[in-house]
């Protein structure tokens, strides 16, 4: 009687609604198409068009990156490890519900640069837990280890890595941050890069990714994925399946603890492989503003706040990627928003039409986007 008065409250608080649906773990309930505003019709030709641009050749990722990048790169290497990519699978929900899916929604891929929007997650709940008192703090107000200590790198705050526009200075697990994409046709014009202050110049940059990973982990003082899986996976119903790595040689020692910390992408290898399901329930959490099962899971205000555009990049928030003036998704409301990782792995947040996609290897997003939400009734 207690927990079903506690749910008339939020119900009535405005916490959750009471037509929303929270998937059971290992479960996740269909409705048709109709009767989630689609027409089956349409829907159906859009899943067929999205799988025929399916991109799951070659299968060997390790070899993909390094013919990606050694030689473009200096002193390119894989770091971590990978997974072969197989065939593509997606989900599209409404109302909470499946109304598609393809595939073997089930297996763990590598999500590459997704990863970033997990990772940002956890800066949340850092200042929600006072972790962390502003995002505006400058990190080396926390980390005091010699990596925010230069002149340039003194002034760069959460928010300046979050919004991948710290253009921090300087080498992380032996890779140069001016190495990683660089700029300039050579060596020499690559390692005297120009500089920008922090806040002021957007860089999309791996390094600087796994700088606010080593950051983050400073801060709580134990493995990213372990916090990730008691404060979100598990209270979301998620599987035990997912798996978030960091490099051979990104080992450090806290309170006398050997810890990893993790990549945020998997530029060099590494980063998070998990299934499309898991993904998707990642996504309706957002999609229900941080709240599962009337428990707020996410800093209240949190899914606001990871749009927080750039001044320097305005369809970048917090490692989340916006539709500002509708540019990436025309088709979609500029109010979408979405994380997106090399080789077509993307999770997709549309709270004005109450819809969420999750696509595993498919290049062609704004395309698959236009041709689902054509199919809306």
């Amino acid at each position: 009687m207690r927990i079903v008065l506690l749910l008339v409250g939020l119900i009535q608080a405005g916490v959750v609604s009471a037509e929303d649906y929270f998937p059971a773990r290992h479960q996740w309930a269909s409705k048709p198409a109709a009767e989630l505003g689609f027409s089956a019709r349409q829907l159906d030709q859009a899943v067929i068009a999205i799988q025929a641009k399916a991109v799951t050749e070659p299968q060997d990722i390790h070899q993909l990156l390094t013919d990606r990048y050694v030689g473009v790169e200096p002193g390119y290497r894989i770091l971590g490890p990978t997974a072969p990519r197989e065939a593509s699978s997606g989900m599209i929900i409404r109302h909470g519900y499946i109304a598609a899916q393809w595939g073997d929604i089930n297996r763990v891929d590598m999500t590459f640069s997704a990863v970033k929007s997990y990772l940002s997650t956890l800066a949340g709940l850092a200042q929600a837990d006072g972790l962390l008192v502003s995002l505006d703090d400058r990190v080396g107000q926390y980390v005091r280890d010699g990596k925010f200590d230069s002149q340039h790198n003194q002034s760069i705050s959460w928010k300046h890595l979050l919004q991948q526009t710290s253009d921090w200075q300087g080498s992380l697990w032996g890779t140069a941050d001016w190495a990683d994409r660089p700029v300039g046709d050579t060596l020499e014009q690559q390692q005297n890069r120009q500089l920008y202050a922090p806040g002021t110049h957007f860089k999309y940059n791996d390094v600087r990714v796994n700088l606010l990973a080593y950051s983050l982990l400073q801060v709580w003082r134990q493995p990213l994925p372990v916090v990730l899986r008691k404060r979100v996976m598990d209270p979301i119903g998620a599987s035990s399946t997912w798996r978030w790595h960091g490099y051979d040689n990104s080992w450090v020692d806290l309170d006398g603890q050997r810890m990893q910390s993790v990549s945020g992408g998997g530029h060099f290898g590494g980063g998070l492989f998990i299934s499309t399901a898991d993904h998707a329930r990642y996504g309706l959490l957002f999609l229900r503003d941080g709240v599962w099962q009337g428990q707020q899971i996410l800093p209240r205000g949190w899914t606001d706040a990871v749009r927080t555009a750039s001044q320097a990049k305005p369809d970048y928030g917090y490692m989340w990627w916006l539709n500002t003036d509708r540019k990436a998704i025309p088709a979609a409301p500029e109010s979408a928003y979405f994380a997106a990782g090399f080789g077509g792995n993307y999770v997709y947040i549309d709270e004005e039409n109450d819809l969420l996609v999750v696509l595993r290897w498919i290049p062609e997003f704004a395309e698959a986007m236009e041709q689902i939400l054509s199919a809306m009734l």
